[in-house]
Parts: structure tokens; C-alpha cells; sequence
């Protein structure tokens, strides 16, 4: 068990196609390749033995670790120290539109005194299931899979290197100011004639630095907490597929929500409602490229087989509608968290939720972008259609609860969203809908929430009918307009969020023993409920105690500014990392604290 590190104690470095997850120790611990559903190459977070690992590290007595990204980037430092020397490994991925992949650059530097270093590139292929055999070529080691799930890899190096039991290794010394870099991509002969041309390394490193710096540089964005909202946005950015537009929910699977329990999903996909969430919080910051790019990916879900049933939960990246789940027994998990899973059967699933977020964001992205196609529009009428005749029937929820279907409140309120917006987007352009029948029918669902989910006797909207207990997933209700944030009975429901679910500035989604949600174990507070909590604090006027706990939040965050999905009693950090969620919630409370600061004429 020992053999595994922290979640938290990871950076992700990626090429808006994959994303890699770097340890303190300058360890590669996770990867797929070439893109974020891809199988792994590396995978030794969720098998120590079997999974693999690419490690470049200095041999250092008595060593301490730091971490740290370079400025506006997504450029991992890490560092070594020792009272024998200090040494660097930076690493970064190459971000180049034009080509199929990129490539992995890692370069070892001495900063004090004369350090050996090591080399282990020890990749297994499709998971760790397929064999692979290796050739060396000069300075280059190619990885040859068999079966052909995952493209060979070549390896480059400026030292040499020898080959055990399938690894590439090779132990090294530098002294003070020398460097010596290595290069992970396809196995293509252009790649290797491209990695031959003189300086290629520093003229990847400085392309790649400057291409996060260009991006960051357009965010809006001045108030408080500027380096946790830039270092949010960039992690949102890390996570979108620049081929596709689309975004992962995050880069990894089988990360547990609850170590040692069955909580372990594949976030390598994108959620309509993750992707909405993340597309509105970039808008917010200025960044309507990103908002473009998705609503493309969008259109090509309203079309071709299956365009005429309800939206799915997720997709692939690529759009593909099929994301079967399957379980990988070889794998021991992480810290012996089983079944290890690729693949989401919550695609299958009814949420109806997913429309209002989509609706939510279409209708932002409307407010300061172009006018949408009218292709698009015709889809989105005939979506807002759809609802209208189901939004009464019972769904799997926002939560992808696997007990059964329920007419959850988020589901009833987010369909009213996605209504409310549809009427919102009619008249601003000019387009023909059936506006009299979306608002019957957005304010009988209305009328629905309030006659059958406000329960006098507790004082709070609940989950569902059939109980009294209440879900954080009712904080979305003055987020999205549904109720004024100051509204008796929002404030009543909110006090009874904070006696059920609050645990210091910290929020359950649910307490799993009193809704059952079909699986075992428990699970621990959820970032993005956390968030919102803060956020409705803020609205509802308390601005400073907002700010007290979101400064708190902030604190749990990892050494780099990452966030995973949730958080445990201990403060650690659990489930897929880093969360997209979390992120953009961060990035909302943010802006909502500051304006109100601001507004208050409070400096900072």
C-alpha cells in the first residue's frame, strides 16, 4: 500500500489531447496515449506492479521535494533537495494543433553540486494487458505493443540508454548548469526526423510556455484570488480536446471516492453537463473561442442515428454514443480500490438535469457571441419540445444514482431552466418556437416544485417526495434563478443544507445513508457542492462569511492549486483528479465574492 502516493500529491501536465499525472518524485504515474481515452501506457496509480511508470529522478539522501508550475503555464518544475545537491526536472507537453499527437519532453537539470541521476520508462500497454517487445535505433527505444490497441512509442535520449525486461533505463551524473532531455511521443520516422532538428527541445519549451501565457493573458479576470482563478482556467483549458472541442469530466478512471470501496469510475469523457457548466465559467472569463469550439461538437450530437432520443448523460470525446463499462480485474487499484472500471454506464442513463445546464450556457454564450445557426436553433426547439412532455418522468438524477429512478427536485428545476432560457433565446433572435407552450409549461413545473418539494414540516425543498431529507444539488436553486437567494424558504432550506450536509466549509452531496444511491461504502465531500455552498452564502448576503470559507477552500487545495472530486475526513483528496467541476466552481464563487466586495467598496 505504501508503494502509493497521495492523489493530491500530483501534478497534470498535458496537449489539449491527453493529460499526464507527474508525482513529486518526478514520476509519471498516469497516461493514455494518445488521447485522453486512449488506454494507458502508464498506469502505476492504480497498480503499483502492473500499471507502469516513467521516472526521472536524482539519487539524493535525506531528498525533499518541491513542486511548482511555471508562471501562466502548464509547465511542471520539480525539484530536489539535498544536502548532497540539488537538481530540477521539468516537464511539459508539446501543444501543436497540426499533428496527431504530441510529445512528452522531460529534462533533468543539476542546479548545485554533482548529481546521479536515474532513468526508468517502463511502459505497459492497453491497460497493462498487452506484451510488448523493444528495439533500439541509436538514441532511440521503441516500445512495440502487441494487438494494436495502443501505437508503438519512441523514446529519445541524451544519455545512453540499456534495456531491461522490456525497460528503458540508464543511470547519468551532471554537474552544475548541465541538462539533459528526453522525448516520449509516436513512434513515426517524421517524429524522430522532427525531434533531430537542431534545438529542438528549448524551441519546444519556449512554444509551449508561450502558448499557455497567450491563453491566459485573455482572461477578464482582476479580482481576488487571481492566481487560484488563473491556475483554475488553465486547468479547464488542459482538459479540452483541441481536436474536438469537447472537454473530459477529468483525465483518469478507477480513482476511488472512498479507498478500499467500489466508488471508482472513468471520468475520460465528456458530460453534457460538466462541459455546459465549464462552457458558461469560460464565458465568463472571456472565452468564447472554447464556447465556439463546443457548441460544434454539440451540433453533431443533435444529428445522425439516435438524434431524435433524449440527449445522453456523456459521449465520447469524439462524439461516439457508445461508452460501455467494463472492469479491469488485473488491476489491484488504486491502494486496493476495486473493480477498476473503463467505461460509464451512466451514459445509458436518463438525466434530465443535463438540459437546463446546456440551455443555461447556450443562452450565456448568446449574450456575447454570434447569433446561433439556425440549424441549431431548430435542434434546440425540438430539445425544449422534448422536455415539455417529459419533464415529469422520474430520472437516474444529477448524481447518477444507480438505485432507481426518482423525480428528483435538481431535475424538476433544471428542466425549468432549460425552458426558461429556451423563452429567454426566443426573444432575443427572431427565430419561430412554440413560446406559449414552453412557458405553460415552464411554470407548471414551477408550481410543481413548490406544491410537491417544499415540505412545511422541515422547512426545506427535499430531495425527492418521498423523503425529508435534503441534497446539495438544491443549492443550484438560487444559482440559476429559480428562487431569489434571499427568499424565506430558501433561506430555511439552506439552513437545513448546512445542520445535514455542512461539514465545516465543507458539503456532502447526500448523506448515502439516508438515500441510498446502489452502492456500498461511503464518500467524501464534494468540491463542486462545497462551492456552491459558498456562492449561495455570498447571494445570500453574508458576503464576508463567504469569504472566510472560501478562503478556507482554499487551503485544501494541493501544492500545485489542483483539485480532485472530493475530499476526506483526513484532507485528502479523493476520486478522479484533477475535476473539472471543481474548478469551475471555484472559478464562479471567485467572481461572485469579488464583485460583491467590490461593490461593497471593500479594497484587496
Amino acid at each position: 500500500m505504501n508503494a502509493y502516493k497521495p492523489i493530491e500529491a500530483y501534478g497534470v501536465i498535458g496537449d489539449l489531447r491527453t493529460a499526464a499525472l507527474v508525482g513529486r518524485d518526478g514520476s509519471i504515474d498516469f497516461l493514455c496515449f494518445p488521447r485522453f481515452d486512449s488506454p494507458t501506457v502508464f498506469a502505476a496509480l492504480l497498480d503499483a506492479r502492473r500499471g507502469g511508470a516513467f521516472q526521472v529522478a536524482p539519487v539524493l539522501e535525506d531528498v525533499r521535494y518541491k513542486q511548482l508550475y511555471l508562471p501562466d503555464a502548464n509547465v511542471l518544475l520539480s525539484r530536489f533537495l539535498s544536502d548532497e545537491g540539488v537538481a530540477e526536472v521539468s516537464d511539459f507537453m508539446t501543444v501543436e494543433p497540426d499533428r496527431p499527437s504530441g510529445t512528452l519532453v522531460r529534462r533533468a537539470k543539476t542546479v548545485r553540486g554533482r548529481v546521479r541521476f536515474r532513468l526508468v520508462c517502463a511502459p505497459r500497454f492497453d491497460y497493462g494487458r498487452a506484451a510488448h517487445r523493444v528495439e533500439v535505433r541509436g538514441q532511440d527505444v521503441l516500445f512495440l505493443p502487441e494487438g494494436g490497441a495502443t501505437p508503438p512509442l519512441r523514446l529519445r535520449s541524451q544519455v545512453p540508454l540499456r534495456v531491461v525486461n522490456g525497460d528503458a533505463v540508464a543511470e547519468f551524473t551532471l554537474d552544475v548548469g548541465q541538462t539533459a532531455a528526453f522525448l516520449l511521443g509516436e513512434a513515426s520516422e517524421d517524429q524522430a526526423a522532427r525531434w533531430s532538428a537542431p534545438g529542438y527541445v528549448a524551441e519546444a519549451f519556449k512554444a509551449t510556455l508561450n502558448f499557455w501565457r497567450r491563453w491566459i493573458a485573455r482572461s477578464l479576470y482582476r479580482g481576488r484570488w487571481r492566481e487560484m482563478v488563473n491556475r483554475s482556467a488553465l486547468t479547464l483549458k488542459l482538459l479540452t480536446s483541441g481536436r474536438d472541442g469537447s472537454m473530459v469530466a477529468a483525465p483518469t478512471f478507477g480513482l476511488p471516492e472512498h479507498v478500499g470501496g467500489e466508488r471508482n469510475w472513468d471520468y475520460r469523457y465528456t458530460w453534457i453537463r460538466d462541459a455546459s457548466m465549464a462552457l458558461g465559467t469560460l464565458i465568463q472569463l472571456g472565452y468564447l473561442d472554447e464556447a465556439t469550439a463546443f457548441l460544434r461538437w454539440l451540433e453533431g450530437r443533435f444529428a445522425g442515428p439516435g438524434a431524435e432520443a433524449p440527449l445522453q448523460p456523456l459521449y465520447g470525446l469524439d462524439g461516439r454514443r457508445e461508452v460501455a463499462e467494463e472492469i479491469l480485474p488485473h488491476l489491484e487499484g488504486y491502494r486496493g480500490s476495486s473493480p477498476v472500471r473503463i467505461g460509464n454506464a451512466a451514459s445509458s442513463q436518463l438525466q434530465l438535469d443535463v438540459y437546463g445546464e446546456l440551455f443555461d450556457a447556450i443562452y450565456l454564450y448568446s449574450l456575447h457571441g454570434e447569433p446561433l445557426p439556425l440549424d441549431l436553433w431548430q435542434d434546440l426547439v425540438r430539445h425544449a419540445d422534448w422536455v415539455c412532455r417529459h419533464w415529469r418522468d422520474p430520472d437516474d438524477g444529477i448524481w447518477e444514482v444507480r438505485a432507481g429512478r426518482r423525480q428528483f427536485l435538481s431535475s424538476r428545476v433544471m428542466c425549468w431552466v432549460a425552458l426558461d432560457r429556451a423563452l429567454k433565446l426566443a426573444r432575443r433572435w427572431p427565430y419561430p418556437a412554440p413560446v406559449e407552450e414552453w412557458r405553460r409549461s415552464r411554470d407548471e413545473i414551477y408550481r410543481d416544485v413548490l406544491a410537491r418539494f417544499w415540505d412545511s414540516d422541515r422547512r426545506a425543498f427535499v430531495q425527492y417526495p418521498e423523503t425529508t431529507s435534503v441534497g446539495a444539488a438544491s443549492l443550484l436553486m438560487p444559482l440559476v434563478g429559480f428562487i431569489s437567494p434571499v427568499d424565506p424558504r430558501w433561506l430555511a432550506t439552506l439552513r437545513a443544507v448546512e445542520t445535514d450536509l455542512v461539514d465545516d466549509s465543507l458539503v456532502y452531496r447526500y448523506r448515502v445513508e439516508l438515500t441510498p444511491d446502489g452502492l456500498r461504502g461511503r464518500e467524501g465531500t464534494f468540491w463542486l457542492c462545497s462551492f456552491w455552498y459558498v456562492e449561495c452564502v455570498s447571494r445570500s448576503g453574508d458576503v464576508e462569511k463567504a469569504r472566510f470559507l472560501f478562503e478556507k477552500m482554499l487551503g485544501y487545495a494541493n501544492h500545485l492549486g489542483l483539485y480532485a472530486e472530493q475530499l476526506g475526513p483526513c484532507g485528502e483528496h479523493l476520486g478522479n483528479f484533477p475535476q473539472a467541476l471543481s474548478h469551475l466552481a471555484l472559478i464562479r464563487a471567485a467572481c461572485d465574492i469579488n464583485a460583491r466586495l467590490e461593490a461593497a467598496g471593500k479594497g484587496g
